[in-house]
């Protein structure tokens, strides 16, 4: 089994894929900066059930800091780079703008000049939904053009996209980018509405539903995007299938769910009728997503398969027993 990198690995979908790899036996070198986008506590937590594998190696640095990961590269060889970490959010965008160019930019020029430098040639890395912007054809797919970002997160991931591109070109690295719509499940992210919908509901508070609850999202189960990559980096491992020097494959949850039937399904889990904050569309939000994947699913024979009810169902069974509520 090879050796991969994986950055942001103390993150909600690095962790996932990082359990399952040294489940599968591959050797993992992990790197996080822990910081405290959100409470750090949860990334020590996930990062606990990784930390004491034999074939796990933990590196806290930031990758934004050019010396010290050019030295994190230098001392030890990998086969294969899984680029996870990055600084989300679309409404943190609006707030502070200067963590997506050092996290996002420089950041991910900094993962790129160590694979270029130490000869590594296979590079997936995480893209977004949020390039596809202000798109109005549905479902969203890989060939649509993406020029019309609505928030400085996905112009982001638009640039770390032509960048892949000419890395790929100019170095010959494989460059596979996945663009994730609104992933979902255990252990996940703090700042995202089904975390936040939980919470709130159970603690007596109003929610806010922006948009006047019209949104719409493929969302997707965290199980359904490690399947996927999973199936990807046997796929580079295997060299069975003839990917082009710069891939973009889309991940997307297999229906569209509107926000208010995302709502009901929670109050239906925690036996508790929500309060609800209706608000305006805010600055960013893209209105609806809708994901084609096709093209994923011709490459590794998948898709998404784990419906909103059963993924909602296993988060809010995991979010009561990591708070310790009866």
């Amino acid at each position: 089994m090879k050796k991969i990198l994986v950055t942001g690995v103390a993150g909600f979908i690095g962790y996932h894929l990082a359990k399952r790899l040294l489940e599968k036996g591959y050797e993992l070198a992990g790197l996080d900066n822990l910081n405290n986008y959100y409470d750090p506590q949860l990334k020590k937590d996930r990062l606990e059930q990784l930390i004491n594998h034999p074939n796990f190696k933990f590196t806290k640095i930031d990758f934004t800091d050019q010396d010290k990961t050019r030295f994190f590269f230098k001392k030890q060889p990998f086969e294969q780079v899984i680029h996870l970490g990055a600084q989300a959010g679309v409404r943190y965008s609006l707030e502070n703008p200067q963590a997506y160019i050092d996290a996002n930019l420089t950041g991910f020029l900094n993962i790129l000049e160590g694979c270029r430098q130490h000869n590594i040639r296979n590079v997936i890395y995480a893209s977004s939904s949020s390039v596809y912007g202000g798109n109005i054809k549905s479902p969203f797919s890989e060939n649509d053009r993406v020029e019309q970002p609505l928030s400085l997160y996905g112009a982001s991931k638009i640039a770390n996209e032509a960048m892949a591109h000419a890395y790929a070109h100019l170095y010959n690295i494989q460059m596979i980018g996945l663009r994730f719509f609104t992933v979902y499940g255990p252990w996940g992210r703090p700042d995202m509405a089904l975390f936040l919908f939980t919470k709130s509901i159970l603690n007596g508070e109003p929610i806010q539903v922006f948009n006047q609850g019209k949104h719409a999202r493929s969302f997707t189960y965290i199980d359904d995007i490690i399947e996927a990559m999973f199936r990807l980096i046997k796929k580079t491992e295997a060299g069975s299938t003839k990917f082009e020097k710069n891939e973009i494959f889309n991940i997307g949850g297999s229906e569209s769910v509107k926000l208010m039937r995302f709502i009901k399904i929670i109050e239906n889990n925690l036996g508790l009728e929500a309060n609800i904050e209706y608000l305006p569309l805010q600055p960013g939000d893209v209105k609806k997503t809708n994901s084609d994947n096709r093209k994923l699913e011709s490459i590794v024979g998948y898709s998404p398969q784990i419906d909103i009810e059963t993924g909602i169902k296993h988060f809010i069974e995991w979010y009561k027993k990591y708070y310790h509520i009866t």
